[in-house]
């Protein structure tokens, strides 16, 4: 088996590879999927991980990744009205989403208070992804967002440094642009796999890329996949992907609507998880999410993978408060 095929099945090194590949092999074979199945993990098994929760700004969420501890980070844009230490005058929050600022929150368990950091220049936060390092966690997040948008036009790899500002056009962010002629570009890593996927649109033709972690890093962005989006039907919101094992994972959906509306909280939403086949480039599961109807407003924001011996496709929402949004995750059970 080639290096090539062994990073597109998933496997954290080459020997460990092979034996990943036979054994997933297997057991998809001998064992029955679930009705709710979509890929390897059960859709309709989908409980609830973290409560409705406050991020640290006002604002909702727009994607979550976990560490290798299962820690949980969320991105969000930054809410206006606030006024960083080097900043003449606060920001109204039109200005801040075309601007691609963000606020990174994370969260260490129930007994700490989260931590943050304000990136600024960046993106959107569609998807994004945590690397362990010696040095403290460091944050895949789309890079150097076009202000016509607020949308990233590369990735980078950053530290996160709690109570902190980092600028995209900081020198010590490097701007890694494998597609220079795309746009609307954000990132999701698979870091036992050693792989790292990349969200972007080329046109109006939405793509995904995979290239191996490593390579990426060297600035070697030979693609090990590249293809068109198979699974976004016509007039979808995409809201996050993930990547696990020989599958793309993405979601799709937006809020609820008033009763008037075409996504009503009686209608249970439109949120939606849907799986590609790295292997033959086709979809190959598609499946409504539909746990937590009663949430209020009910927004897809964010999908990732948990890491751990039995892994968790896990979906975030956007829900509303008084006078916030709130996070809530679910996790789908392998």
């Amino acid at each position: 088996m080639s290096r090539r095929a062994m990073l597109l099945a998933g496997g954290g090194t080459l020997v460990a590879a092979t034996a990943v590949g036979v054994a997933v092999g297997r057991r998809e074979q001998s064992t029955p999927a679930p009705p709710g199945a979509v890929g390897r993990f059960d859709i309709d098994a989908a409980s609830e991980l973290l409560r409705p929760t406050p991020l640290h700004d006002i604002t909702g969420p727009q994607s979550i990744a976990f560490d290798e501890r299962g820690r949980l980070y969320a991105l969000q844009v930054m809410q206006g009205g606030i006024r960083l230490p080097d900043e003449e005058r606060a920001a109204s929050g039109k200005a801040r989403r075309l601007a691609g600022d963000m606020c990174v929150t994370a969260y260490s368990s129930d007994r700490e208070a989260p931590r943050h950091m304000y990136l600024r220049g960046f993106g959107h936060g569609i998807s994004m992804g945590v690397e362990p390092s010696g040095a403290g966690p460091l944050l895949w997040v789309e890079a150097d967002a076009d202000t016509r948008t607020g949308y990233g036009r590369a990735v980078a790899r950053i530290p996160f440094r709690h109570g902190t500002v980092l600028d995209s056009t900081s020198p010590s962010v490097r701007h890694h642009r494998p597609l220079p002629h795309s746009h609307r570009i954000h990132p999701a890593v698979d870091v036992a796999a050693g792989r790292v996927l990349v969200s972007h649109r080329a046109g109006r033709s939405h793509r995904y890329a995979l290239y191996a972690l490593d390579d990426f890093l060297s600035g070697s962005y030979r693609p090990l996949l590249d293809l068109q989006n198979p699974a976004l039907r016509s007039g979808e919101t995409l809201q996050g992907c993930a990547v696990h094992g020989d599958h793309i994972y993405q979601l799709t959906g937006t809020p609820y609507t008033d009763a008037e509306g075409d996504n009503p909280p009686e209608s249970g939403g439109n949120t939606y998880v849907s799986a590609i086949d790295m292997r033959s480039g086709r979809a190959t599961g598609r499946r409504k999410v539909s746990v937590a109807p009663h949430l209020p407003f009910r927004e897809p924001e964010g999908l990732a993978v948990r890491p751990g011996d039995e892994p968790g496709l896990c979906v975030a929402f956007s829900v509303k408060s008084d006078d916030r949004r709130k996070l809530t995750v679910y996790a789908c059970p392998s």
